[in-house]
C-alpha cells in the first residue's frame, strides 16, 4: 500500500481522469440519455472492479450490510445523484460553462466541512483556493476573464451547481465512511449507484429514450466506466482519507489544466501565454491549499 500513500499524486490522477468526462458527457448528448448513461457507467464500472474487489466484498459483507443506509447516502451523493444531474445539465449548457462552475467546488466542500464538523479553512488554504480558482478561470476563459462579465445562468448551469453540492457533500462525508477495505467500500458504493439508477434508466428507455448504439456510444461507455469512475473514485477516496476534504478539494482545479494539455497533445491546440499563467496559478494555489496548517480562520 506504500504506493497508495501519495495523496498529491492520487488527487492529481483523479482530476486527470475527470478532465475528459465533461467533454465525453457533452459528446454523448443525443446518443444516450443521462440516467441511462449514469446507470451504464456504474453497472459497467462494477463489473470492471468486481474481479479485484470480490474477495474483499466477501470478507466485509457483514459490515456492508450493517452500513447499507450510509453506503446508499455515499452512492446517492457522490456517484448516482451527482453524475446524473451533471449529465442532464450538459443537455442545456456548454462544457465551458460546466468547467467554469466547477471551479467553485472547493468552496462547497469547505462549507459542508464547516457545517458537519466545524472545520475552518486556514488563511493559507483560503488563499490557495482563491489562487487556484483564478488559474482555472484563466485557462477556461483562454486568458480573457472579461467573459465572466457576460456569463448568464441557464437551467443547465443551476443543475451543475446542484450537482457540485452533492459532490462536495460526498467529499466531506468520506471522513465518516464505514471501516472496511477500500475496494469493498468502492465496490459497494458503485454497486449501490447502479441499483439506484436502474429505475430512472428503465423509465427513460420505456419512454422512448433508447441509446443509439454506435462505436462512439460504446467508446463513451468504456471511458466513463473505467477512468472517471473506478480509477478516479478510488484515487479520490484514498486521497481524502490521507489529507482530508478541505485540503483535497482544490485539486479539482487541475481539471482544466489537464484538459488543456490533452487538447494541445491530441487536438493540436497551440500553447498560449494564458496556459502558462493559468498552470502557474493553479499549481501554486493547490500546493498552498494542500499544505497542513495549524491556524484557522476566525469569525
Amino acid at each position: 500500500m506504500r504506493r497508495l500513500d501519495h495523496p498529491y499524486l492520487l488527487l492529481a490522477l483523479t482530476s486527470l481522469f475527470w478532465a475528459g468526462n465533461t467533454i465525453v458527457g457533452r459528446a454523448a448528448v443525443g446518443l444516450v440519455a443521462p440516467a441511462t448513461l449514469t446507470f451504464a457507467r456504474w453497472a459497467l464500472g462494477f463489473l470492471v472492479l468486481l474481479p479485484f474487489a470480490l474477495p474483499h466484498l466477501a470478507r466485509d459483507w457483514r459490515a456492508i450490510r450493517a452500513h447499507l443506509a450510509m453506503i446508499a447516502v455515499f452512492a446517492l451523493t457522490g456517484s448516482a445523484g451527482y453524475n446524473v444531474i451533471a449529465y442532464q445539465a450538459l443537455h442545456y449548457t456548454q462544457a465551458i460553462n460546466s468547467l467554469l462552475l466547477q471551479s467553485v467546488a472547493p468552496l462547497f466542500v469547505a462549507l459542508w466541512s464547516f457545517a458537519l464538523y466545524r472545520d475552518r479553512l486556514t488563511l493559507v488554504q483560503a488563499a490557495g483556493i482563491a489562487t487556484s480558482m483564478t488559474g482555472a478561470l484563466v485557462i477556461v476563459s483562454h486568458g480573457d476573464l472579461g467573459v465572466l462579465a457576460h456569463f448568464a445562468f441557464n437551467i443547465g448551469d443551476i443543475m451543475i451547481l446542484v450537482a457540485l453540492v452533492f459532490y462536495a457533500l460526498y467529499t466531506a462525508l468520506l471522513r465518516m465512511r464505514p471501516a472496511m477495505h477500500p475496494l469493498s467500500f468502492l465496490g459497494a458504493t458503485i454497486g449501490m449507484s447502479a441499483v439506484l439508477m436502474l429505475p430512472p434508466a428503465g423509465f427513460e428507455i420505456a419512454t422512448g429514450h433508447v441509446p443509439v448504439l454506435t462505436a462512439g456510444t460504446f467508446a463513451v461507455f468504456g471511458y466513463v466506466a473505467i477512468f472517471p469512475s473506478v480509477l478516479a473514485y478510488f484515487c479520490l477516496n484514498r486521497g481524502v482519507e490521507l489529507i482530508g476534504a478541505n485540503r483535497a478539494a482544490p485539486f479539482i482545479h487541475l481539471m482544466p489544466v489537464f484538459g488543456s494539455i490533452l487538447a494541445i497533445v491530441f487536438l493540436g491546440e497551440r500553447p498560449q501565454l494564458f496556459h502558462a499563467a493559468g498552470y502557474a496559478l493553479v499549481l501554486t494555489g493547490v500546493v498552498l491549499a494542500a499544505r497542513k496548517q495549524a491556524p484557522s480562520l476566525r469569525k
